[in-house]
């Protein structure tokens, strides 16, 4: 049950990772697009299961809270497929958990970055014509997606390396779910955009999860 465990458990959980995502791009790219929300639901949990196993070891606890508020968004989102609002409330309580876990390890508000860019996000839907009530909540949830992207980058350690470039992936997925919804479906990025949603994604969540291992673990790999 030593850090030797935990390590042939990190190794199991991004090979199973590996898998799944082998397996629902394979599908999406060959048109069996439907067929693959049990296999991208799965690898959320799986996140969320790595996460709270870390956090149990000694890990950091706002990790898996972020993760179950991802695996209820995602139920919303892509299993169930409706009630939207709900489902962009909770990936903005994801971003407020992250704030706390990035605030608790000392980094800076970064209060008129996020003003800055919440108001951007919003003139720019509006500027758009697409200034309904949930687009506007998809603009405040991105801008503070992308203020957390910006303060993650700031620390340092391995562990914040790992969740600043999930951020980052993370970024990228939403920024295809925006063509997604925004493009006609004959334009030539529309199939690039449907992939590129999980594309980015599940990497995205397989890292901010590696980013809750037990510090002494993450420098016992370093030291290997």
């Amino acid at each position: 049950m030593g850090k030797c465990k935990l390590s042939e458990l990190t190794a199991a959980f991004l090979a199973v990772e590996g898998i799944l995502y082998v397996s629902f791009l394979h599908m999406d790219l060959t048109g069996y697009g439907g067929d693959t929300v049990p296999v991208k639901y799965a690898g959320i949990l799986l996140c969320l299961a790595f996460a709270l196993l870390c956090a149990l070891r000694g890990g950091d606890w706002l990790v898996p809270i972020a993760l179950a508020l991802t695996a209820g968004a995602d139920w919303f989102l892509l299993v169930r497929n409706d009630c939207y609002a709900l489902g962009i409330v909770l990936f903005l309580c994801v971003q407020t958990v992250y704030f706390l876990r990035l605030r608790r390890a000392g980094a800076g508000s970064g209060y008129f970055l996020r003003c800055g860019l919440a108001l951007g996000a919003g003139l720019a839907v509006y500027a758009a014509g697409m200034a309904t009530p949930l687009n506007l909540l998809a603009a405040l949830y991105f801008s503070q997606l992308l203020s957390n992207t910006a303060l993650a980058w700031t620390m340092k350690g391995k562990p914040w390396r790992l969740f600043a470039l999930g951020l980052t992936l993370f970024v990228g997925c939403d920024a295809c779910v925006g063509l997604f919804n925004a493009l006609p479906a004959a334009s030539p990025l529309f199939p690039a955009a449907s992939v590129g949603m999980w594309l980015f994604y599940l990497p995205s969540q397989v890292l901010i999860a590696l980013s809750a291992l037990p510090e002494k673990e993450v420098s016992h790999e370093e030291n290997q």
